[in-house]
């Protein structure tokens, strides 16, 4: 610390004296001190053997150089040779290692070492990089297999796009790359290079596009070549892909042979896998009808890896063969199934929080619910149709059938299910006709604090509807309504009660609040649709019934309707064109047929009108209204044997009406057979004596054809005329009798305001005397002058046809069947 300055004063060197050393702790000096190489020479020094320092050799002896004092000439210590040589020329030329004493690489002779260069800039720039020669048959073939895994990526892109023939094509171009990659591997011997995988993954895409486009020859092929190559450990379970073609080509034995070939071929560690192809053996047995060897398969999977699709199944193969205990047991072991679906409390929140709320809102849409709502709904209506279908197979009676199922369900964890059974219950009694044990389960079920509660109510609205109770109809569809207020079915049936009460403003409003709650809800939009025909808004009614087209595109009811509604509106184009579209849905249907001929007729198509006239005449010959328009028409043309045959066939449908058999004996008269005329006039005065028309005629014909019978006839006519005389005078002064009466009353409620005396006096009418002679008929001109031909109007009057129009009766609410239950 003395050689150390510890002040700077100005005119001192800041860097003096650092490069001043005790000369004692020069160790390059040591090889020269004599007292140190007398050390070194003892026992102990001389088990050292001395190394060549700086080109010289020292001995353990003193026959090598002489030491000499650190005055003297430098040579190295022997035991210096064993640690490195600090600023010192290593033997390769390289410098030593940095020490404390002086910087790495300095030295004061220039020829003890190179010059420091520890980036090694001395040596000069680096050589330039190689150029890759693509050329070389290496670096072909390894793009050449780029281009086979472009290629398949690709194909799969354009499967998942749906694009299957692109998909296809880039399979199989997939596949010709590939080969020829094996070919130039093996011709350049390089055969160990062969990427399996890679042949594997073409042949797989292959298989499966064309499987994706229904070539199942082709792919059985490519699925064939995977496993029958041995190099491919795990082709055997391509045979799983392979009966799956079979099943879809319907060959089911083969497709059972491969499924058992791909269960051999996979080992017990993989038990899912094996489990699904159990349950491909069981389906494919059913559709084969071998119920005995599916419920082995489908018992086989309920030991071991029970589920809810293959218990329904079982259930399903045990009702097939009527076996009553395997039904209940496989009922049992459906029940038993955990669907290991967590409680709903988990989406309430814990408290209060408005984030925590937020967040179990988001949690309630996502994924994981979504799939368990969805499994346990599956679940339900695999419980509630098994219960439905075994019910009535597994005791003496189906209700009883249904206590049994319903007591099993609750002490299940399908309780909530035992409502649902009891519906079920009740519309099974419908079904038998059993009303009254249906609506006593109905009325249970109301009372009831549960889902099902606002669908019982519902239905009972409907049958007392049906039943024209609209006071009970009313009550219950209130109950609906307060048990759900998100049930569509509720405010329907609630504005079918409303509409009954001729309140159509009321009864709109719940059909839109139904629509609101369910805008697919058809009753409502079809009900609502009916509600504004009656209020004559014709254009409102036309937007609903579009919107329930949008919805039930095949309805033949709703097209019918839109043509009505044109109708009304004046249009008859677009009504011939919606009821065009109704014949193609149902080109049986008479009542549209002939609605069409009505159309047609209005716009002056007689043709058009005749054919579908005809048409709906062939498919239901018993409208009469058809028939009396077909032979008005065969009237118009002359055409009187035609209309003969239409009219009597009216007759056949009404016997009893007269006029169908005087148009009859009119035609005859048209067409010149008056003898036929004849005899068919005195039929009709056989069967109705009364009839003045047909005496009328009866009297003018023997006139005409000079029968004597004709007196007889005439003087008939005269008592029938007398008599309906009679009947038109009492009638007369029936009517007239009411309507005095009637002033009457109005008199008396207001007789204080009437004087005495000035009371109205009616006149009494008087028949007249039974001796008093009638008027005789006049001439034969005069009389023929007044007959009037019953055919006389339907010749000169325009005819339109009858309207045909669908019922416009409500729907009573939902139907009384499965779709009530809340699925």
């Amino acid at each position: 610390m003395s050689n150390r300055p510890l002040s700077v004063k100005e005119d001192e060197d800041l860097y003096s004296g650092y490069n001043d050393y005790n000369p004692l702790f020069d160790c390059k000096e040591l090889e020269n001190d004599t007292s140190f190489q007398e050390a070194i020479k003892s026992s102990q020094g001389k088990r050292v053997h001395l190394q060549p320092i700086n080109g010289h050799t020292a001995d353990s002896s003193t026959g090598g150089q002489p030491l000499t004092s650190s005055s003297g000439g430098r040579t190295p210590m022997p035991s210096s040779a064993s640690r490195p040589m600090t600023t010192a020329v290593q033997p390769s030329g390289a410098a030593r290692p940095m020490s404390a004493i002086s910087a790495a690489g300095y030295t004061s002779s220039p020829t003890r070492g190179p010059l420091f260069d520890p980036l090694g800039q001395s040596r000069g720039p680096a050589p330039p990089l190689e150029e890759k020669k693509d050329n070389t048959p290496e670096e072909k073939l390894k793009l050449l297999e780029k281009n086979v895994n472009d290629l398949i990526s690709e194909s799969c892109v354009a499967q998942s796009t749906g694009n299957s023939q692109l998909a296809l094509e880039k399979a199989r171009e997939a596949g010709r790359k590939e080969r020829a990659l094996v070919r130039q591997r093996e011709q350049s011997e390089r055969a160990e290079e062969i990427n399996e995988n890679l042949t594997y993954a073409v042949l797989l895409n292959l298989a499966n596009q064309y499987e994706n486009n229904e070539m199942y020859p082709e792919a059985l092929s490519s699925y064939g070549e995977i496993v029958k190559n041995k190099m491919f450990t795990n082709g055997g379970c391509l045979r799983i892909n392979m009966a799956n073609i079979w099943v879809k080509q319907k060959n089911y034995p083969q497709a059972i042979k491969y499924y058992r070939m791909a269960l051999d071929h996979i080992s017990d560690d993989y038990r899912q896998m094996r489990i699904k192809i159990m349950q491909n053996i069981g389906s494919v047995f059913v559709l084969l009808g071998q119920y005995l060897d599916a419920v082995a398969s489908f018992e086989h999977i309920m030991s071991n890896s029970a589920n809810v699709r293959t218990g329904y199944n079982l259930v399903l193969c045990y009702y097939a063969i009527c076996n009553t205990d395997g039904m209940k047991n496989a009922f049992r072991k459906l029940l038993a199934v955990p669907l290991n679906v967590q409680h709903e409390d988990k989406y309430i929140a814990a408290n209060d929080d408005i984030k925590s709320k937020m967040l179990m809102e988001v949690i309630k849409d996502d994924k994981l619910h979504q799939m368990e709502t969805a499994l346990k709904a599956r679940a339900e209506k695999y419980v509630l149709t098994s219960a439905k279908l075994i019910a009535p197979a597994i005791e003496t009676s189906f209700a009883a059938g249904f206590d049994w199922c319903v007591d099993l369900v609750k002490n299940s964890p399908y309780v909530v299910l035992a409502n649902d059974l009891q519906l079920k219950k009740a519309m099974t009694f419908f079904r038998h006709m059993y009303f009254d044990q249906a609506m006593k389960i109905l009325k249970e079920v109301t009372k009831q604090e549960s889902r099902v509660k606002s669908a019982a109510a519902n239905n009972l609205s409907s049958l007392f509807i049906l039943e024209k109770d609209y006071k009970q109809a009313e009550h219950y569809a209130d109950l609906a309504m307060n048990a759900d207020r998100y049930n569509p079915g509720a405010f329907v049936c609630k504005g079918n009660t409303e509409f009954l009460k001729q309140d159509y403003a009321k009864a709109t409003e719940f059909f839109k609040e139904a629509l609101r709650n369910d805008s697919y809800c058809t009753e409502a939009l079809r009900n609502l649709g009916l509600t504004y025909k009656k209020l004559n808004r014709f254009n409102d009614a036309l937007d609903c019934f579009l919107k329930l087209h949008a919805i039930l595109r095949d309805s033949a009811e709703v097209m019918y309707q839109l043509a009505d509604i044109y109708e009304l509106l004046e249009d008859p184009h677009p009504a011939v064109e919606w009821l065009m579209q109704v014949t193609s849905v149902v080109p049986n249907d008479p009542k549209a047929l002939a609605k069409l001929g009505d159309l047609h007729d209005l716009e002056g198509d007689k043709s058009e009108a005749l054919y579908y006239y005809c048409e709906s005449f062939q498919l239901f010959p018993c409208n009469v209204e058809v028939i009396e328009w077909l032979a008005a028409y065969y009237v118009q043309t002359q055409l009187f044997e035609k209309a003969v045959h239409f009219f009597d066939r009216a007759i056949l449908m009404q016997p009893s009406e007269v006029r169908w058999q005087l148009m009859v004996a009119s035609c005859h008269r048209r067409s010149g057979d008056r003898p036929k005329a004849l005899e068919t006039y005195k039929e009709i005065h056989r069967k109705f004596p009364e009839d003045a028309q047909c005496l009328r005629f009866l009297v003018h014909l023997c006139q005409s054809m000079s029968q004597l019978e004709g007196h007889d006839y005439a003087s008939k006519l005269k008592k029938v005329e007398k008599m309906e005389e009679l009947r038109e005078q009492r009638a007369k002064a029936d009517r007239e009798g009411s309507t005095r009466s009637k002033r009457t009353d109005n008199a008396d409620m207001t007789v204080e305001s009437v004087p005495k005396g000035e009371r109205a006096v009616v006149p009494v009418m008087s028949l007249p005397a039974s001796g008093e002679p009638y008027e005789s008929c006049g001439s034969p001109e005069e009389l023929d002058a007044s007959y009037v031909d019953p055919l006389g109007p339907l010749a000169d009057q325009p005819r339109t046809g009858a309207k045909k129009q669908l019922d416009d009766d409500i729907f009573a609410g939902e139907d009384l069947g499965d779709e009530l239950l809340p699925e």
